[in-house]
C-alpha cells in the first residue's frame, strides 16, 4: 500500500509505539495523521465429516472439475464459527454439530487468510444450492486422492486424515 485509502496522500513509513514499546514500522498517512495497517481478507474453509467421521464431503464450484472444500469470506461483525456455519448452510443446506479449529494459511492469490476447521454435520443428505455445481461424500482415505492437487484444500485435508 503506497497511498492512503482515505485521502490518497502518499504514505510514509513510521515507527509505531504501543505503551511506549515499539511495534515496528508501518505505513503512516501524514495528512490524516494515522497509521494504515495492511488490509487483507479473512475466509473460512471446512473439512466436513459425517457423524461417524468415516466420510468427507467435497464440492465442485464455478464450472471447474476440481474437488475442493467448502469455503467463503467472513462478513463484517461475524465470527469465524458463524461464517463457517453460514457457508455450509448456504452451499449445502447442512447443519454443523461440531467445530474444531485446524490451521490457517495465507493465500496470496486472493490476499486472504484462510482459517480451516474440521466440522461434523448432522446428516449426509445435503441439498445443493446455486453456489455449488456438485458435491460428493468420499471415504477419508479417498478424499485426499480426490481433492484438487497442490491446493490449500489438499494441504488442510492432509493435516486431518
Amino acid at each position: 500500500m503506497k497511498y492512503c485509502y482515505e485521502c490518497s496522500a502518499k504514505l510514509i513509513t513510521k515507527e509505531c509505539f504501543n505503551h511506549g514499546v515499539s511495534d515496528g514500522y508501518y505505513p503512516f498517512c501524514p495528512r490524516c495523521n494515522e497509521f494504515r495497517f495492511p488490509v487483507f481478507n479473512v475466509a473460512v474453509s471446512a473439512i466436513i465429516f459425517n457423524r461417524e467421521h468415516s466420510k468427507v464431503l467435497l464440492i465442485k464450484q464455478y464450472g471447474m472439475d476440481k474437488n475442493i472444500l467448502v469455503a467463503g469470506y467472513v462478513n463484517c461483525k461475524e465470527t469465524l464459527e458463524e461464517a463457517l456455519k453460514r457457508e455450509i448452510k448456504e452451499e449445502l443446506n447442512l447443519n454443523v454439530c461440531n467445530i474444531c479449529y485446524n490451521e490457517s494459511k495465507y493465500f496470496e492469490k486472493s490476499n486472504s487468510l484462510i482459517c480451516n476447521f474440521v466440522v461434523t454435520v448432522d446428516s449426509e443428505n445435503f441439498e445443493l444450492t446455486e453456489e455449488v455445481d456438485s458435491a460428493q461424500w468420499f471415504t477419508t482415505e479417498n478424499a485426499v486422492s480426490e481433492v484438487y492437487k497442490n491446493s490449500l484444500a489438499e494441504y488442510f485435508l492432509r493435516l486431518t486424515v
